[in-house]
C-alpha cells in the first residue's frame, strides 16, 4: 500500500513527501487514509481555492510548519493562483492585494490560530462577508492545518522544497 502512496506522491509532487515516508509509514494504513479523506473534505467546501490555500497558509505560517507552507505555495504555483498574495500573507491586514472579506478571514484566523479564541468583534466582521456555512468550512481548515502543523512540527519534518519542483515544471 504504501509503494502506492510513493508513486502517487511522486506522479503529482515530483518526489515522495517527507511526512509519508516518515509519518505514514510507521503509522497502521488508516492514518493515511484519514489523511486523505481530509483531502477530499477540503474538495467539498465552498469557499475558493485561494481562499482555501491563504487560510491554510497563514495557520501553517503562525505555527512555523515550513512544510506546510511549501507545500501550500506549491499548489498555489501550480493552479497559477497569485503568488504575490502568498508573498505578501504578512502584510495582508495594509497590502492592497486583499480585498475587506479576505483580510476579515485572515483576521479571523489569526486569533483563532494564536489565542484559540476570536474576539467577537472579529467575528461579527467575518459573518458580514461570509456565510454560516463557510465561517463552519474556515474553522474545519483551521482546526485540520493544525493537524498536519502539529504532526510535522513534533515529528521534526520541513520543506520538501516543493515549490521549486513546481517552478521547474512550469
Amino acid at each position: 500500500m504504501m509503494k502506492l502512496a510513493y508513486y502517487f506522491t511522486r506522479r503529482q509532487f515530483g518526489k515522495v513527501l517527507t511526512p509519508l515516508k516518515v509519518h505514514s509509514a510507521r503509522l497502521p494504513p488508516v492514518f493515511g487514509l484519514f489523511y486523505a479523506k481530509i483531502g477530499k473534505l477540503d474538495r467539498k467546501l465552498t469557499l475558493p481555492s485561494e481562499t482555501v490555500l491563504l487560510i491554510r497558509e497563514q495557520v501553517a505560517r503562525i505555527n512555523v510548519c515550513l512544510f506546510c507552507t511549501d507545500i501550500a505555495r506549491s499548489v498555489a504555483i501550480k493552479a497559477s493562483m497569485n503568488e504575490a498574495k502568498f508573498d505578501a500573507i504578512e502584510q495582508y491586514s495594509a497590502s492592497a492585494l486583499f480585498n475587506e472579506a479576505e483580510r476579515a478571514a485572515l483576521d479571523y484566523v489569526t486569533e483563532l490560530t494564536k489565542d484559540k479564541k476570536v474576539n467577537p468583534d472579529t467575528f461579527a466582521r467575518l459573518s458580514r462577508y461570509y456565510s454560516e456555512r463557510e465561517i463552519c468550512e474556515i474553522g474545519w481548515l483551521v482546526a485540520s492545518e493544525h493537524i498536519y502543523n502539529l504532526t510535522n512540527i513534533g515529528l521534526n519534518i520541513h520543506s520538501d522544497l516543493l515549490c521549486d519542483i513546481s517552478r521547474k515544471k512550469k
